[in-house]
């Protein structure tokens, strides 16, 4: 009897110890199968940036094909009009008019310094050259597009600034565009894809330093010797020193 009172183990305490078990063993499941999936998406990722890499090599040598043939034809090979353009803000808000720092504002540049991708219409042209006093800006070629996004990227998760370690992040916000890695992002952003406008958004304005050797003159435009306005695709060399 006394043996029997001794073995005996309550009722509360077996079931308690069943949902230790039960909820052990579905963590144990959650974990693995998460560990399947982020394998899975890293493998899809590597894929992607495979594609996309050859996409762009394509697109290199189908350049310089066209340029050879212009050459052979003693003609003159035009490259096709820019999609995107990289906007630097140079100049802060003094004597800024409220039109001017309006557009400043719908252009996500609120700050000296801050850059930001803008898709090249009719509309963006236009509120660029009333702003152009105060901004320089050009066109990116990929190596400067992977380079900002790598180094001085940042994305948009609920209003706050987050920065950009994890495909996770990117996946969170653009996974219902099909925009899964960094790698995605870069590419949407290059190619000015259908969903530029998210992928443009969800970046936070990139925060860049002071030039190195600083400016020459922002009062004057470029073509004039100065720092403001159009730079085509010279702007790499603008960022380069920002970076």
């Amino acid at each position: 009897m006394g043996e029997q009172t001794a073995n005996f183990i309550p009722e509360t305490v077996l079931k308690k110890r069943r949902t230790q078990e039960r909820l052990k063993a579905e963590a144990e499941e959650k974990a693995t199968a998460k560990k399947a999936d982020l394998a899975a998406k890293k493998e899809l990722a590597f894929k992607r940036a495979e594609k996309y890499m050859e996409e762009y090599k394509a697109l290199e040598n189908e350049q310089i094909r066209l340029r050879r043939e212009a050459k052979g034809a003693k003609s003159i090979y035009v490259a096709p009009e820019a999609k995107v353009a990289f906007v630097i803000r140079i100049r802060g808000i003094i004597g800024v008019s409220p039109k001017v720092r309006k557009i400043l504002q719908l252009l996500r540049l609120r700050q000296l310094h801050n850059g930001v991708f803008v898709k090249l219409n009719g509309a963006t042209l236009k509120m660029l050259r009333l702003v152009e006093p105060y901004i320089a800006y050009g066109y990116p070629n990929l190596k400067i597009v992977r380079e900002l996004i790598y180094k001085r990227g940042y994305g948009k998760v609920n209003k706050q600034r987050v920065p950009l370690d994890s495909n996770t992040i990117i996946e969170s916000v653009l996974g219902q565009y099909d925009i899964i890695c960094i790698e995605d992002l870069i590419h949407e952003i290059f190619t000015c894809g259908p969903h530029f406008k998210e992928a443009a958004n969800f970046l936070w304005p990139f925060k860049l330093s002071s030039p190195t050797g600083g400016f020459k003159s922002k009062l004057l435009h470029y073509n004039e010797g100065g720092d403001a306005g159009l730079r085509e695709e010279k702007i790499g060399e603008l960022v380069k020193k920002m970076l």
